[in-house]
């Protein structure tokens, strides 16, 4: 009994740590506020347009400033205070998700003036989204490192696993998207408060000249170091093709015949999965033959995706999308330990903007490509040639990432 106490409390060993915990809370309530908003203005753009490469442009607006701004989002998340710019960032989200509810209140049937804030949006996600990770590692010691990735993990997909159906339920019931606009306004505010009250001990750095040769050293320890290149490109390239959430509003209106709160859960599905297999790599962390794990779990993510693509039923629509979430869980988890741990405080800023931007590539750009294949294609066909592709996408990764393939252990770069 005593060994099996011992086994769970070391299993929430994060959360001994009160910094993490205010992190935590502050990613939950931003999280939360985000992901209801993105189901109110896709269903939004939907109702407006009828258009699957509107849904597309919905990506791309919100791309479009990660990929103009990444290499100053980095090097300002390793010259400034990390914890005050995170604040910044979840003020100015709040302050887009105010614009959201101005444009509705004032009765704009336009797609255009949501895209602009749409693209602020992205500016203030360009930023946090490499200083929130590049905090990370300054609120747990090494050792503890990757249960607080594991923790991290599971809050982030529980959120997401109820705010896509809280989100749908609430546009329902007030029928339209201004309340949801005023619950994201809401927590946005309250997850800069909790932001506000961490405390980041740690040994100062230096601050770099900008200039392009520090700006640019993020890219060039990326390039050196294979393991992260594989990993990250790897992302990159299976979910930009394999990337189905673009499309969930065309499967829920006109192939599964469902409404905003079959949309909500949806959105929810890959959330569930990730989020089971977040909280298993918790109690149970990664050991031998890692990368050849994360491998054949971005090929099953690719097979699920064809699944999902030819379903035609609800249940096993949402079954597909659980099996998504949960094989993508294990390359995020590899990632971050790859990323987190192997490299210098003073350059992670940088090297996680660029990851960022990889990761924005394969969410919001792969959006734009579903939406765009979608259009040229058709809905189903577009999606099951994503499947396809991410599948081809990890055999090519396979044979051109050996050091990817042969990894041993997550934590192997660090060493």
């Amino acid at each position: 009994m005593a060994a099996s106490e011992n086994s769970g409390a070391s299993g929430r060993i994060a959360f001994t740590y009160p910094n993490f915990v205010f992190y935590q809370l502050a990613r939950v309530f931003i999280v939360l506020s985000g992901e209801m908003q993105s189901v109110a203005v896709g269903w939004e753009i939907y109702e407006i347009t009828r258009r699957p490469l509107a849904l597309g442009l919905v990506g791309l607006a919100q791309f479009l400033p990660g990929i103009l701004l990444f290499l100053v989002a980095g090097h300002a998340a390793d010259r400034y205070d990390r914890r005050k710019l995170i604040v910044l960032c979840y003020c100015g989200s709040s302050v887009c998700s105010a614009a959201l509810l101005f444009l509705t209140l004032g009765g704009y049937r336009s797609a255009y003036p949501i895209y602009a804030v749409l693209f602020f949006l992205g500016v203030a996600r360009a930023f946090s989204g490499p200083t929130t990770r590049s905090l990370l590692p300054q609120l747990v010691p090494a050792k503890d490192f990757q249960n607080a990735v594991a923790w991290a993990s599971v809050f982030f997909q529980g959120t997401v696993i109820l705010s896509p159906s809280l989100g749908g339920i609430i546009y329902a019931i007030a029928r339209g998207p201004a309340a949801v606009y005023v619950l994201s306004l809401s927590l946005a505010i309250v997850a800069a408060a909790c932001a506000a009250k961490i405390t980041v001990q740690s040994a100062g750095r230096a601050p770099e000249p900008l200039r392009w040769q520090t700006t640019l050293a993020g890219l060039h320890y990326i390039w050196r170091e294979k393991m992260i290149l594989g990993s990250i490109s790897l992302d990159l390239f299976a979910v930009l093709l394999g990337g189905a959430v673009a499309l969930l509003p065309v499967y829920a209106k006109e192939i599964l015949m469902t409404g905003p709160w079959g949309l909500g859960l949806l959105r929810s599905a890959p959330a569930v999965g990730a989020g089971v297999m977040a909280m298993l790599l918790a109690h149970k962390p990664l050991g031998r033959h890692a990368g050849s794990r994360m491998l054949w779990c971005v090929a099953g993510f690719g097979l699920a995706t064809i699944f999902f693509g030819i379903s035609r039923n609800l249940f096993v629509s949402l079954f597909a999308l659980f099996l998504v979430g949960a094989s993508d869980m294990v390359s995020v988890m590899v990632r971050q330990l790859f990323i987190q741990l192997g490299t210098p405080d003073e350059m992670r800023g940088r090297v996680n903007a660029v990851d960022s931007v990889f990761v924005g590539a394969s969410n919001e750009l792969g959006q734009f490509e579903s939406g765009l294949t979608a259009h040229w294609f058709g809905t189903v066909p577009a999606v099951v040639l994503g499947g396809v592709g991410a599948i081809l996408v990890t055999a090519l990764w396979a044979w051109w990432f050996p050091e990817l393939r042969k990894a041993q252990q997550a934590e192997q770069c660090a060493d």
